[in-house]
């Protein structure tokens, strides 16, 4: 046990006496978090640039782009006659989309020959495209709703009448979860997860990695030798330690940005401690088998780099390849995403979250054992080649 805590106490002087690591560990999540959060703070985009093209310039054309232009997501821009090219005009303003208001409009409406207004959606970016269409879709339904009930009602039929006439049955869309659809609780305390997760893996990368190279580790546990599960403890425990100083922060972000905290607090320690303990030991195995730092360094971000994506968090992981399911679900950062959401945006019951902490527990068993059974070939081979004959026939002779 001295031994254990002499090391244990190098441990967390090496890790504070490491400039780069104390700037990658504690300086990265708070920039990340905070720049994030200004970034989503708004929550939702508004004033999305809209073109309409009215080439009829009637009172009920004008109406209408006066409706368009009343609707806070979108921020109309009008041309009158043929317009310019549309699609040079869509760069150019970064529009979201195009609304055509053909010549004959009004007449048309009025004589009942249903002209047509066309919609051209930007698609190049497929979050203001989807703003855009939802705006448009819900002013043009309510302007030609509106439309249909007063030419019902000008041909003698009374107004409630002429709304059941209009609208045979009425459907109702009742928001679950995110009501207000606001990003930044959508995004951003992912976001702080996979920010999390990086700079645990790039801490643990250089844990065993960094000893190796520098032919510290031979010298400073030669007395650990056949404890390697407690070695390992030692090279986890700082950041085990740190973390909690780290999820703090994210908490007094929340409360900063006004994010809703996740349902059952205890619950969401005991899932952040399982995150932090997966990642920590996937991490230990990967820099134990890599001996270069830099390597270790460099496989764990290409393993962690595309985890959000592949995570199942804004892209079902039933709609991926099956062998990206399964890279999906060795990185830590899935199962706690998707208890995450069901904590934090869903307000699930606690036992929702309950296979994932299982898939974390399992991963931190699987990680640990591996990375035990790691070391303890490692602590075989590196000093079987510096301990003398007669030590080790003695150690024999003891075990036996």
């Amino acid at each position: 046990m001295k031994e254990f805590f002499r090391l244990l106490k190098r441990e967390f002087k090496l890790f504070t006496a490491n400039a780069t690591l104390r700037t990658v560990f504690f300086l990265a999540p708070v920039f990340y978090a905070t720049l994030l959060g200004f970034v989503y703070r708004s929550g939702k985009v508004e004033h999305i640039p809209v073109i309409v093209i009215d080439k009829d310039n009637t009172p009920l054309s004008n109406q209408l782009t006066e409706m368009l232009d009343d609707n806070q997501s979108i921020e109309i821009l009008k041309y009158l006659g043929e317009g310019p090219d549309i699609k040079e005009e869509v760069i150019r303003h970064e529009a979201a989309a195009v609304v055509i208001l053909p010549s004959g409009f009004e007449a048309g409406i009025l004589q009942k020959k249903y002209p047509e207004v066309n919609v051209y959606i930007n698609t190049g970016n497929v979050l203001t495209a989807n703003f855009a269409t939802k705006a448009l879709q819900l002013t043009l339904g309510t302007f030609s709703a509106g439309v249909s009930v007063k030419a019902l009602q000008k041909a003698g039929m009374p107004a409630p009448k002429a709304f059941t006439q209009y609208e045979p049955f009425k459907a109702n869309y009742i928001t679950l979860f995110n009501t207000t659809s606001n990003y930044l609780i959508f995004m951003w305390p992912a976001m702080l997860a996979v920010v999390l997760q990086q700079v645990i893996l790039l801490a643990m990368a250089v844990s065993f990695a960094a000893e190796f190279q520098g032919g510290t580790f031979i010298r400073e546990y030669q007395n650990m030798r056949r404890r390697a599960f407690a070695t390992m403890l030692i090279k986890v425990s700082p950041i085990w330690f740190f973390s909690i100083f780290i999820v703090g922060i994210y908490y007094l972000m929340h409360i900063l940005f006004r994010v809703p905290l996740p349902e059952g607090i205890f619950n969401f320690i005991w899932l952040t401690a399982l995150f932090v303990g997966s990642a920590s030991f996937m991490g230990v195995l990967v820099s134990i088998i890599i001996p270069d730092a830099l390597k270790a360094t460099q496989i764990l971000m290409v393993i962690a780099s595309p985890a959000f994506i592949i995570s199942g968090f804004t892209w079902p992981l039933s709609a991926m390849p099956v062998f990206v399911q399964l890279l999906a679900n060795i990185i830590p950062l899935t199962p706690f995403l998707q208890a995450f959401k069901i904590l934090l945006i869903q307000k699930g019951s606690v036992g929702l979250t309950y296979p994932y902490m299982q898939h974390l527990g399992i991963l931190i068993a699987v990680y640990a054992i591996l990375g035990w059974m790691a070391l303890k070939i490692k602590f075989h081979f590196v000093f079987k080649k510096i301990l003398p004959p007669a030590e080790s026939t003695s150690e024999d002779a003891d075990k036996a």
